[in-house]
């Protein structure tokens, strides 16, 4: 077994308490690891204004994988930490697939969920091409617009199938919102269905976004892997957190398949500072997270033992400290 080299981000807030338990979970987990500690986050800017400096940048370079536990600070304006450490991260390191699974024995539809959702992580409207004209007076113009290339619909799409085409359903829905949107839904469409001839050993279907909103609800079990663009991805993959466990459980992992620099992974609840520093917490978001990183770096048998720890301790209620432990004690 490799020795593994990972940075971790602790962030703000229960950031910082759900990484230090997700870390020690990696240890006992029997996982060969050397980690640093990178100060980061909302609380850190406030110190000193530094959110991501290219110096920092390079030295996150260095490593196979970065774990993050949550940025964002009620005393730093909402977009400055996002912009300037996840989306500068993401961009740099070309993380262009957002990777998140939704499993979950109880759905509000009475349904198991089982879907993996495929998100673009690079374009569409986070690229920030727009801008506004007469601000601030009643005439003022605001345009957003939305950045779509062959090459990034192509290779999420691609990375899709080839995600179908090891599960067992071996079925992938492309989401998007071709009827209105005739540019880029053209886009995605034609690369969608070109793609498709390729992998005939995978089944594939097409669903409106406000369609599958309610799908999500009402019947999750049409889905399998859902493969969407940034915006929609962003907004879909709240729900899944939403109707699997709620948002406090949901996992996610920015990635780089090409593996030339590295992928993170960071749970989705946010830094929940009214709730920082009292230890109740849910720290499985971020455990799962951990087990994501170890199939990422191909320790699939250290992930697996992870997650099903995870799985075994879903019912377990206590403090951040008492769920970590319980899924520690059920690693042996």
């Amino acid at each position: 077994m490799s020795k593994h080299n990972i940075a971790v981000i602790p962030g703000d807030g229960i950031g910082i308490e759900v990484i230090d338990i997700a870390t020690k979970v990696l240890e006992a987990s029997g996982l060969e690891f050397n980690s640093k500690t990178f100060d980061l986050g909302g609380a850190r800017y406030l110190k000193d204004g530094e959110i991501l400096s290219d110096e920092t940048l390079d030295k996150l370079k260095n490593y196979e994988a970065i774990l993050l536990g949550a940025v964002g600070h009620p005393d730093v304006t909402p977009g400055v930490i996002e912009r300037g450490l996840l989306l500068k991260m993401r961009f740099d390191f070309d993380q262009y697939i957002n990777l998140r699974p939704f499993i979950s024995d109880v759905s509000p539809s009475g349904q198991k969920v089982d879907i993996i959702c495929v998100r673009e992580n690079t374009e569409g409207p986070y690229v920030g091409e727009g801008g506004v004209l007469k601000k601030g007076t009643v005439d003022e113009v605001a345009t957003q617009g939305s950045v779509n290339t062959r090459k990034g619909v192509e290779r999420t799409i691609r990375y899709a199938f080839e995600l179908a085409r090891v599960r067992d359903r071996k079925h992938l829905t492309m989401v998007h919102k071709i009827n209105v949107l005739n540019y880029s839904g053209d886009l995605w469409n034609r690369t969608f269905t070109e793609v498709a001839k390729e992998y005939d050993d995978v089944s594939t279907s097409y669903c409106h976004i406000d369609a599958a909103c309610i799908y999500f609800v009402q019947d999750p079990s049409r889905f399998d892997v859902v493969v969407t663009d940034n915006l929609f991805g962003d907004i879909l993959t709240d729900l899944g957190g939403a109707i699997s466990g709620g948002i406090g459980r949901a996992a996610s992992a920015n990635l780089n398949p090409t593996r030339t620099t590295p992928s993170m992974f960071e749970p989705v609840h946010g830094s929940a500072p009214d709730i920082a520093g009292k230890n109740i917490a849910d720290p499985r978001a971020a455990i799962t997270c951990a087990a994501m990183m170890c199939e990422f770096l191909g320790e699939t048998d250290i992930a697996t033992k992870i997650s099903d720890s995870v799985e075994k301790t879903l019912e377990f209620q206590g403090s951040t400290t008492e769920i970590g432990d319980a899924v520690i004690s059920s690693l042996s």
